[in-house]
């Protein structure tokens, strides 16, 4: 009985982190902020890059990439590095007495007792139920006595870097990228990507936002990652398939250093619905957007792959 009082509680608390995190997104949206396209410069002190562990250096993914950006504009945060508490002590620092953590979470599955019961029965493969758990981090700004080479933020690369290096990028993808006309699409049944010349934008450095975008859609072609792009405009799968390759381009905009001007928030409403209707789809999103930035970053010529955020994320992140 306490095995399964204990069972129902932790399948209880999966669900509700999945609802604490979507409930959290949707509060986002329905203000009219995207928690992917943080504002950086402004409300944030830290410097647009993608969150990263203190002690392995690996880069978080997914859902844990929203959650962190989130708490360092929250909280003002100057850095995007983040330790658990033992890891400070490991690194001869420690937490600063008073100071609150952030949930972040990894994903793991989980097989029922029936379904071994009935794989053994009848030979087949047990399936097993995708779940979260928790752990709590804190940025490095909240601990004290750590190595100055953890403590200090690296600089942004400067600006003259960013757009030959997303150029490199595009040409070494082999994707079919054309450059003109007035609009930003992606065909899947031709697989090609087209967008409007840079001077089409009144920020250039907005033209970089909408190609790793649309880079973001090509992504998932049969050929690459192979996602369902069946969806047609106005359906929930296509405002999926949107949100991500919107938070592709977040993602990529972070390790190239690249800080666009403008926000795309043309699919508010239906990203709202999708989220209403499914508390896992955020996760299910962000973890599809890690793997298509870290697909088209897997493709920066090594030159240049040096000088980025690179895409050797954290694979215990949300799945």
């Amino acid at each position: 009985m306490a095995r399964q009082n204990r069972a129902a509680r932790d399948g209880g608390d999966r669900t509700n982190l999945y609802d604490e995190i979507t409930a959290k997104i949707i509060n986002e949206l329905e203000q009219g902020r995207l928690p992917w396209v943080q504002p950086w410069g402004t409300a944030a002190k830290a410097p647009l890059a993608m969150p990263r562990n203190a002690a392995t250096a690996r880069q978080y993914s997914g859902i844990n990439i929203l959650i962190l950006w989130g708490a360092v504009v929250q909280y003002g945060y100057p850095t995007q590095h983040w330790l658990t508490f033992r890891q400070a002590l490991s690194l001869g620092g420690n937490v600063r007495k008073g100071e609150r953590g952030t949930t972040v979470v990894y994903a793991d599955r989980f097989t029922p007792e029936d379904e071994k019961r009935r794989a053994r029965e009848t030979g087949e493969e047990a399936g097993s139920i995708p779940f979260l758990k928790r752990f709590t981090v804190f940025n490095t700004a909240q601990c004290e006595g750590l190595p100055e080479d953890v403590v200090v933020e690296a600089p942004p690369p400067p600006p003259h870097m960013i757009e030959p290096r997303v150029e490199a990028l595009i040409r070494t993808t082999g994707i079919d990228f054309r450059i003109g006309g007035n609009q930003a699409f992606y065909v899947p049944a031709h697989d090609y990507v087209q967008v409007p010349p840079p001077q089409a934008y009144f920020e250039p450095i907005d033209w970089h936002r909408t190609a790793l975008h649309e880079l973001g859609h090509a992504t998932g072609h049969a050929s690459r990652l192979g996602r369902d792009m069946s969806g047609r405009f106005g359906t929930r799968k296509y405002a999926f398939e949107e949100l991500v390759a919107e938070m592709n381009a977040a993602f990529c905009c972070a390790s190239l250093g690249v800080v666009p001007t403008v926000r795309h928030a043309d699919y508010i409403g239906s990203w709202l619905e999708v989220l209403r209707e499914d508390n896992r789809a955020i996760v299910r999103a962000a973890s599809q957007a890690s793997r298509a930035a870290d697909w088209l970053l897997a493709h920066l010529p090594a030159e240049d792959a040096g000088e980025v955020d690179t895409a050797s994320t954290d694979r215990r992140a949300a799945a």
